[in-house]
């Protein structure tokens, strides 16, 4: 298999965040393609983490180092003098933000402004992927997806440093790097689900901690509605994308782009938790008195990736119950003692592969 045109291979790529859940299994694929990978982190953000499970720092260059601090950014930047940049580094909860906007704010808006900034004066960055969220637009939970030109907005402190970060990446690029030769784009996905994820006030990974121990899980606002999907998935379009950049391909440079599931994957909560259970047996759940639709968070957000297909040939591999396997079998895996998480998780990369190649998936191919 050539995967992503084989464009990483011998490639210097720097990936802020990539000590959290989505980072470090980016980190981990982009490794894995052939490229001298660094990072840029605050800190391990949990106990356990991901980035330690899977031994990533003798697999890379770790950097320490806070987004909000431009100067360390560019120190490490001018050290490593990567060819790509892909932009994880955020305050990434929803129920924190409340508690906690100023950091929110700060991270993922400023954060933005830095990342472009060091970018945007070193004209040999060939390519940026500037992760925001889905939670960028202004959800008004319409029952159809949100397309890339729809209204950005949010109510909560989370989703409106999202919109910020989107609309600060949109600005920088048409004020100063529209006409050189380095090329950016934004991408948009969100509720992503798959082994190694810790963080707190997240539906998975507060099931798995209380089903390892036998206990009951609380479980906020079982009737919302998400695009659920593994975390491979919005990577491949992240990569795919970024390749694409890298070849300068045209009508990317600038543009927004979603990476989600298909319309039927969009479940409920309920539904999660009821093909959880399926490969989990024995488990249990109750939503808390006086905590259902608490208003912390949108209750209907569903995504078009309609444009992702048209330019990117790009569309999900996978359907709801893969998965949820892909993902209770990661936990089932590390609790019942598998030491090489390391290895176990590469080998879910390569059967994530696999399927994408034997369905036909544009970025894996033959030749």
């Amino acid at each position: 298999m050539i995967c992503f045109d084989n464009i990483y291979r011998g490639r210097r790529v720097l990936v802020t965040g990539h000590t959290g859940f989505k980072g470090s299994w980016l980190a981990l694929w982009i490794k894995h393609l052939g490229a001298e990978v660094a990072g840029f982190s605050i800190d391990i953000p949990c106990t356990p983490s991901n980035f330690e499970l899977l031994g990533l720092e003798q697999h890379l260059q770790h950097y320490v180092g806070d987004i909000r601090d431009r100067s360390r950014l560019a120190q490490v930047i001018d050290e490593f003098r990567p060819d790509i940049v892909f932009h994880l580094a955020a305050q990434a909860l929803v129920r924190r933000s409340y508690a906690d906007p100023v950091t929110t704010f700060e991270t993922n808006t400023m954060g933005m402004v830095n990342v472009l900034e060091c970018v945007r004066t070193r004209p040999w960055i060939k390519a940026a992927v500037l992760i925001t969220s889905d939670k960028a637009y202004r959800n008004v939970e319409w029952c159809w997806g949100y397309r890339e030109t729809d209204a950005l907005g949010g109510n909560d402190p989370y989703s409106g440093s999202k919109s910020c970060a989107d609309l600060v990446a949109q600005s920088y690029f048409h004020s100063y790097l529209r006409h050189t030769d380095t090329q950016i784009a934004i991408t948009r996905a969100g509720n992503v689900i798959g082994g190694g994820d810790w963080a707190d006030d997240r539906i998975v990974p507060d099931c798995i901690r209380a089903w390892s121990l036998g206990e009951s899980v609380a479980v906020r606002s079982p009737q919302a509605t998400r695009p659920w999907q593994h975390v491979l998935e919005p990577l491949s379009g992240y990569l795919w994308l970024g390749a694409k950049l890298l070849q300068q391909a045209d009508g990317l440079n600038g543009e927004s782009f979603n990476f989600g599931p298909d319309a039927n994957v969009n479940q409920t909560v309920a539904e999660l938790l009821d093909a959880m259970a399926s490969r989990w047996p024995s488990v249990q759940w109750q939503i808390p008195q006086g905590c259902e639709d608490d208003g912390h968070e949108a209750q209907l957000l569903k995504l078009s990736c309609d444009k992702a297909l048209f330019h990117l040939n790009w569309q999900a591999v996978m359907q709801f119950p893969e998965t949820v396997a892909f993902t209770v079998d990661w936990y089932h895996s590390w609790h019942g003692g598998q030491q090489d998480m390391y290895s176990y998780t590469l080998g879910q990369i390569e059967q994530y592969c696999q399927m994408a190649k034997a369905r036909g998936a544009a970025w894996n191919r033959n030749e």
